[in-house]
């Protein structure tokens, strides 16, 4: 067999790679934007703390679950199609997200995002690899999708504040309906289709399975925190771990199983999707928090928070161009585990902060920020290098799945126990007098003392905020305290389980073209993934249609 140089792209992938920037950048923007929503959504909506934490955290869980399957009906159904598909559900979404007038119907509309981002984000990164089949070209193309996250949060809390400032809460939601219909404008223009006709069908029962399994137990970790056991929370938390287990062992059993439980099995692997769900558990446990602190305790606007929250982005940004130069130098699990370190400093910081802490509160999250984002970019590559290459797209999958496992995670765990600390000290610090239905909207509602301070006396309200931000400060604390905790015993562990892990294993998309770095086209073994099903080898039948 004659061995050909690869294709390079010209003008039209680039172009396209443009497009495919579009739906990574909305998916982070569409979450931190929620962040400052909170207060003013909270009055508006009146939900639970159970209700608001289903508001936050269901986007992910569906995002989590439904990724792996929805990365097997693209390869099946055609990659291009499930993107435009997902776009179309995602615009659709973000209106009912907008105008949404109760608690439920914003949960249902986030869950439907959630399904619609769980078909941009394998669809994204696969059509990368057909466009972009020169490594080096494949690398910086990669490196741009990756980078388009960390914008994202950069540029989601400067919208969102500026929105806020002038319109209602669901405006944040409008933000993604222009952006994908460019995405339907120019898509069917710039990039092209691809199916695997070697793919496995998608099984039905596997999806409801492992979404059914994840729901059950979330729902009862959350209902367990915000009101205690009872019958019907423990029920649904077996169900889900029943649903867990006959998942699995469905795997097992399946000749095209939905997740190779095999990948597991492998030690990088597995160490470094534990790593990476354990760092953004830690991550998303604290960021609902600090976006309260910032307008519900320092009484920042959402525009002003949002410029506060500018920092901590741009340090993402820092230390996810700056870990594939780290990994030049050291080996992967020295500096994943000196980030982690980092990271656990800064939740100590804060920790720290008291009610009036605004330096101390950017500098901590700035340090957080850091210290995670050389360990997502460097366990994700690991993850994707250490997999054989004919399941590359699997092994992608679930790398993207256990970052959003661990943020839904972290907010549902770590949330409900900043809650229920919140809870158990606003009740001591409200002052006598009070009327029975404020005292309750306040311990039940997080961020809603400020609506109901609005109707109270001067010799009420101004108690009733302090009591308010002394107890949101100590959640905060509290919430922390843990992250960091999990976040140093996570380096430690990581650490130990990737010591042996050579530097040039590490080499990331963005070192794809630097010398001795290895080539993506070809297994860790150095073979040259003659087995593959990707469609990078241009082979016809597996690029259908194609207009580039």
């Amino acid at each position: 067999m004659t061995s050909q140089a690869p294709a390079r792209a010209g003008r039209r992938e680039w172009a396209g790679l443009a497009v495919l920037a579009l739906p990574t950048l909305l998916i982070s923007m569409d979450v931190t934007v929620l962040y400052l929503a909170v207060p003013q959504l909270s009055a508006d909506l009146g939900p639970s703390s159970t209700e608001l934490l289903w508001i936050m955290d269901v986007y992910g869980f569906l995002i989590a679950g439904a990724l792996v399957p929805m990365g097997v009906a693209g390869d099946r159904y055609g990659r291009r199609k499930l993107l435009l598909a997902g776009a179309t559900l995602f615009g659709v979404a973000s209106v009912l997200a907008a105008y949404a007038d109760s608690p439920q119907t914003l949960i249902a509309a986030r869950a439907l995002l959630g399904l619609a981002g769980a078909t941009l984000m394998p669809s994204t990164l696969s059509l990368v690899r057909v466009m972009f089949v020169d490594p080096a070209q494949r690398g910086v193309a990669i490196a741009v999708v990756m980078t388009s996250f960390s914008v994202g949060t950069t540029v989601g809390p400067l919208l969102g504040g500026l929105l806020l400032e002038f319109f209602w809460w669901g405006s944040v939601f409008l933000l993604g309906v222009p952006v994908m219909l460019l995405l339907l404008v120019l898509g069917p223009l710039l990039l092209p289709e691809y199916r695997d006709p070697q793919s496995g069908r998608v099984d039905p029962t596997s999806v409801l399975l492992s979404i059914g399994s994840m729901i059950g137990v979330v729902y009862a970790v959350k209902e367990t925190a915000a009101h205690g056991f009872a019958w019907t929370t423990v029920s649904a938390g077996v169900a889900g771990l029943a649903l867990g287990t006959w998942f699995v062992r469905r795997q097992l059993a399946l000749t095209e199983p939905l997740l190779d439980l095999a990948l597991l099995r492998d030690r990088v692997i597995n160490t470094s999707l534990g790593t990476y769900l354990l760092g953004m558990f830690a991550m998303g446990g604290t960021q609902v928090f600090i976006a309260l602190y910032l307008q519900e305790v320092l009484g920042l606007s959402p525009l002003l928070a949002g410029v506060w929250m500018v920092p901590a982005s741009l340090g993402t940004v820092a230390g996810s161009m700056l870990a594939p130069v780290l990994v030049r130098r050291w080996r992967p699990s020295v500096v994943i585990a000196a980030g982690l370190t980092l990271a656990g400093a800064g939740f100590g910081v804060l920790g720290a902060a008291g009610p009036h802490d605004l330096t101390v509160l950017v500098l901590g999250y700035l340090m957080v920020a850091l210290g995670l984002s050389p360990m997502i970019t460097l366990c994700t590559d690991l993850v994707i290098g250490a997999a054989p290459s004919r399941r590359a797209g699997a092994a992608s999958a679930m790398s993207e799945s256990s970052g959003e496992l661990g943020v839904a995670l972290g907010v549902a765990l770590l949330g409900s126990l900043g809650t229920a600390v919140y809870r158990a000290s606003v009740g001591d610090g409200l002052p006598t007098g009070l009327p029975a239905g404020a005292a309750d909207t306040v311990r039940r509602t997080l961020g809603g003392a400020g609506s109901v301070a609005a109707d109270l006396p001067g010799g009420l309200a101004e108690p009733l905020l302090a009591a308010s931000r002394e107890a949101l400060t100590y959640g905060l604390n509290v919430t922390a305290a843990v992250a960091g905790a999990v976040t140093v015993a996570t380096a430690v562990w990581a650490g130990l389980r990737l010591r042996g892990v050579p530097v040039t294993r590490a080499a990331g998309p963005l070192d794809a073209a630097a010398p001795g770095a290895p080539d993506p086209s070809k297994g860790p073994d150095g073979s040259d993934g003659s087995d593959k099903t990707d469609g990078s080898d241009g082979s016809e039948g597996q690029a259908v249609g194609r207009t580039v």
